[in-house]
């Protein structure tokens, strides 16, 4: 099954992708309803969809197919860490913590776009994409997702998508020497779409250690940059998952990104293992960032005009007072 979200009109659609349709759900569910009903249940909707009803995909908009509870996005090709972590020699500097248990950030649910939409970046010099694919979590009989096994969170994986982690990467580096990040060098646009295709179609693509072997490309204005097999992931998107609600709780509709693919899977990674230089250029706009993924479909992204920042102060210089005066305390 497909399942996406879209306007036509002055309308707005959620439903199945039948065909070269879309085709809204029966009774008037929402994506937010499948997704907390579980696989059996959208599977029982798609079966009483009607056809007849549906629109023609060339008449739509597609919108993301689900606005995220949240979105985590782990760093787990080896590739790619390799890439973003070289000096200036072009060689790699991957610390021991990657290996140990994989890692993520979170990135803004607000600002989610879907294929074909365009984005307006900060005011970067840097702009980078990142072609990742991404888990949709789902319910299972009410059962929460807290503390899961592996077996049990394979099961809360209710489908996939294509993810585009647009960063701009100056702004990245400038922040995270602070300790913290990434967050504005990277919250100001996330691709998802085009649609969430259940796990029950992936599930022939899944190698013996549970692996998606499908291969994912990206092309800027038509050139390719990067192509991977999304199996040369370090971990399955089930233990991604485990990690995830460790001592926590993931719900339905919320995304779980791979992090980028290597080989190309974004222009920093590129720009890494070339020791700094700026080639493949950075972004600008008018570019069209296309990814296609085996399965799944293809993702396409527009840079738009960035937007200026309104101005803040740098941090202002301030003794250490260890208790108020006696005005400060009757001020006001």
């Amino acid at each position: 099954m497909r399942i996406g979200r879209w306007t036509h009109g002055d309308t707005h659609g959620e439903g199945f992708v039948i065909e070269d349709a879309v085709v809204p759900f029966p009774e008037g569910a929402t994506v937010q309803e499948v997704l907390a009903a579980g696989l059996a249940a959208a599977a029982d909707l798609h079966d009483r969809a009607d056809p007849a009803g549906g629109v023609p995909l060339s008449e739509v908009t597609l919108l993301a197919p689900l606005a995220p509870a949240s979105v985590r996005d782990f760093a787990v090709f080896e590739e790619h860490v390799e890439g973003m972590s070289a000096d200036s020699n072009g060689d790699p500097q991957v610390g021991e913590a990657w290996y140990e248990s994989p890692t993520f950030y979170f990135t803004n649910p607000h600002q989610i776009f879907g294929t074909g939409h365009r984005i307006t970046p900060p005011a970067t010099e840097r702009l980078d994409f990142e072609l990742e694919i991404a888990v949709v979590v789902g319910g299972v009989g009410g059962r929460p997702g807290t503390d899961l096994s592996v077996v049990e969170a394979a099961d809360h994986v209710f489908g996939y998508l294509i993810m585009n982690d647009w960063s701009a990467r100056d702004i990245q580096a400038a922040e995270m020497r602070g300790h913290l990040g990434p967050a504005k060098g990277k919250d100001f646009a996330t691709s998802l779409g085009p649609w969430i295709v259940t796990a029950d179609e992936m599930a022939p693509f899944l190698d013996a250690e549970g692996f998606l072997a499908i291969r994912a490309e990206v092309y800027v204005n038509h050139e390719l940059i990067g192509a991977d097999l999304v199996s040369n992931m370090a971990w399955t998107f089930p233990e991604l998952l485990v990690y995830s609600s460790r001592a926590s709780r993931v719900v339905p509709g919320d995304v779980i990104g791979s992090g980028t693919v290597g080989n190309g899977g974004c222009l920093g990674e590129l720009w890494g293992k070339a020791g700094g230089q700026l080639e493949p250029p950075p972004l600008q706009e008018g570019d069209v960032v296309r990814m296609t993924v085996e399965g799944l479909g293809e993702l396409t992204g527009i840079v738009g005009r960035s937007r200026d920042a309104h101005p803040l102060p740098t941090a202002r210089a301030r003794p250490a007072p260890r208790s108020r005066s006696r005005v400060a305390e009757h001020a006001g």
